[in-house]
């Protein structure tokens, strides 16, 4: 430790902290400790900067243990140090190297979760009773992967592009993107209690560090905590009947305009890519993300053909931050072009705004009459946030978003209606 910079002593330290506070056997960091007790060492003594993902993850035990609001204040602190951190092991020598290395890793870990969750779904279809629980239990863990995977691209993808222009000769950045944002915006799931059941699980690749993902090697008996929640299928999400849903109208087909702004786009990032210039790939999917919502679909597609996949999931990344009315269009663009879980996965990532700034843009919707948007954002909100969290959203005008977040928190379930109620009475908005 006392050989280490500055900025990277000081995020080990701090994540020594973190880590002391928590239950070593329990939630998110009795599952890192289980998967990877040698990764998270190197974490701890400052050699490797954790995934952003993973200090999230820790947030949310936290947040278990001491509080939202407690937790929320960590984390504008985790992140600054987190990122001073990052910057100062990618100023060290082989650092853009070494980053190219992981993001090949976590490519390949995200197309073989890509390959599972196609072979367990199809599983499913034909599984009954105990079989059908446990492929659902193993799809849960592999939508896991596959989030954890897709946001590791876009934070090493952002470390690669601050590096800037890729050196003559050298093979170009493989993606570009943000490194991600405060707790629960980006699908890490509440922090899981220990099960008692026991699952098959296989060990990790020790190179990925904190992937998570299987290999292929002998399979061992140990405890498995309960499988983050699986989201619905749908264009809003909420597990509600079909004859409940408010259906938004569907977008009008994209003009041979639109295709052609989308193909020039596409080989514009493409010749950045080949030329190794990120700075400039990236605003191209930051001016992208700002586009029309008709045109998502076609980028996916797009994208996908020229082999710029991960550029995709970076463009969905960046356009988690749209205005949120924004993003619900982009959503719907998505889903009526048959991309539902794209459409899931920008849903999720977009849900990381605080409780209080989320609360005032879907009031301000609600009064504009937006209720398709209104229903959409709720309902995606109480499914992906803690109830602590969902209440907290009513705070700016309870006696409207009060009744609107009961009836989205009553379509996701009966347990988290009545768990939102009680977190709203000890909000002191409800009685």
């Amino acid at each position: 430790m006392g050989q280490l910079p500055d900025r990277v002593r000081d995020f080990a330290t701090y994540l020594q902290g973190l880590n002391a506070r928590l239950d070593q056997r329990a939630g998110w960091c009795g599952v890192f400790w289980q998967r990877d007790p040698e990764g998270m060492r190197a974490c701890l003594d400052g050699s490797e900067v954790p995934p952003w993902d993973v200090v999230e993850a820790l947030l949310k035990d936290l947040a278990s243990a001491t509080g939202t609001e407690h937790a929320e204040r960590e984390a504008a602190r985790a992140r600054a140090l987190h990122r001073a951190s990052a910057r100062a092991h990618d100023a060290g020598p082989g650092a853009r190297a070494l980053l190219a290395d992981r993001m090949d890793v976590m490519v390949r870990e995200r197309r073989y979760a890509e390959r599972r969750l196609r072979e367990l779904g199809a599983r499913l279809e034909s599984a009954v009773d105990e079989a059908a629980d446990a492929v659902r239990f193993d799809l849960a863990w592999v939508r896991d992967d596959h989030e954890r995977a897709t946001a590791r691209i876009a934070e090493l993808g952002a470390r690669l592009a601050e590096l800037g222009p890729t050196p003559a000769g050298a093979a170009a950045d493989a993606t570009a993107g943000p490194e991600g944002s405060v707790p629960g915006a980006r699908p890490a799931p509440s922090a899981p209690r220990p099960a008692p059941a026991k699952e098959r699980k296989r060990r990790p690749r020790g190179s990925a560090r904190f992937a998570g993902m299987p290999v292929d090697e002998p399979e061992t008996e140990v405890a498995a905590a309960p499988a983050p929640a699986a989201t619905p299928t749908g264009a809003r999400f909420a597990g509600a009947a079909a004859e409940q849903e408010e259906v938004a109208p569907a977008p009008p087909p994209a003009d041979a305009t639109a295709h052609a702004d989308v193909s020039a786009t596409v080989t514009l990032l493409a010749r950045h890519r080949v030329e190794g210039r990120s700075g400039e790939a990236h605003m191209v999917l930051v001016e992208a993300a700002a586009g029309p919502a008709a045109h998502f679909p076609l980028f996916a597609a797009e994208l996908t053909r020229s082999g710029l996949g991960a550029d995709w999931a970076t463009l969905l990344w960046e356009a988690a931050s749209l205005p949120l009315d924004r993003l619900v269009a982009a959503v719907d663009a998505l889903v009526a072009a048959g991309r539902t879980a794209d459409g899931q996965q920008l849903l999720r990532q977009g849900m990381g705004s605080p409780p209080a700034e989320f609360g005032a843009a879907v009031h301000r919707l609600d009064e504009e009459g937006r209720h398709h948007e209104v229903r959409t954002l709720l309902d995606a909100y109480v499914r992906g946030r803690t109830p602590e969290e969902a209440a907290h959203t009513a705070r700016g005008a309870p006696d409207r978003l009060v009744p609107l977040l009961l009836d989205a928190a009553r379509r996701v379930s009966e347990e988290r209606y009545w768990d939102v109620v009680h977190a709203l009475r000890v909000a002191g908005l409800a009685h």
